[in-house]
């Protein structure tokens, strides 16, 4: 998608939200950092995180933005919590989902501290962005509860729309043999399972049971993969 294509919301978002945080840089500027993120996430590279996954990430948090204490800044995480991403490095740790959320994160707070939003509201929101790596924040800290929830939220989609997102994702590993993408894929979803709740928010439970089942049926079908595999 290029990002002319883009609808025009998302920018007119991300000023919203910008200066709803306190950025003191004119809209032109602001702008143009939206630009460059809408850039980053049209990248012809991207089958998942993309700006379709952005939309809908930005759409759940507006979802549960009642649960928030700042959902300014959520929103914000929500566009720069993917936003620096490199297929190559998925090798090195696939159990991150691909997204440099580190580098992600300095990068949010680089920029938003150049749009003159304050220091404090800045580091929230690279906290923000950190805090999802391995989708397992303080589930007491509610502005991450929302944003892990809206960013997992995919994972309770009906059978058609999980089924193009495990085939986007497949499509992002696609330079990874299929014996490794089968075995890091299954430890993912195996970590996800073993814990007591997927979704933190009281809004997000409810997507807790489609997602435990969508998930064990993946496993199911993935562990008949690697079975079939080995047995060749």
């Amino acid at each position: 998608m290029l990002t002319s294509d883009a609808p025009q919301w998302f920018l007119r978002s991300f000023v919203r939200s910008a200066v709803g945080a306190g950025a003191t840089a004119d809209t032109d500027a602001i702008e143009t950092i939206g630009q460059s993120l809408l850039e980053r996430w049209a990248d012809e590279n991207r089958h998942f995180h993309n700006l379709r996954h952005l939309a809908s990430v930005l759409h759940r948090v507006d979802e549960l933005a009642e649960e928030t204490h700042e959902p300014d800044l959520v929103r914000l995480a929500a566009w720069y919590h993917g936003a620096v991403f490199n297929a190559e490095r998925k090798v090195a740790d696939a159990s991150q989902g691909g997204e440099q959320t580190t580098a992600s994160a300095v990068l949010a707070h680089e920029e938003l501290i150049g749009l003159g939003v304050p220091t404090r509201a800045a580091a929230r929101v690279a906290a923000l962005v950190n805090a999802i790596v391995r989708h397992a924040p303080d589930p007491t800290d509610f502005d991450a509860a929302v944003l892990n929830d809206a960013d997992l939220a995919m994972l309770a989609a009906e059978p058609q729309r999980y089924k193009d997102y495990k085939s986007a994702v497949r499509a992002e590993y696609a330079h990874i043999p299929a014996e490794d993408y089968l075995r890091a894929r299954i430890r993912v979803i195996e970590r996800l399972l073993a814990r007591r709740s997927l979704f933190l928010s009281p809004m997000g439970a409810a997507w807790e049971e489609p997602a435990r089942q969508n998930l064990d049926m993946e496993l199911h079908r993935l562990r008949k993969e690697q079975a079939k595999l080995g047995s060749a």
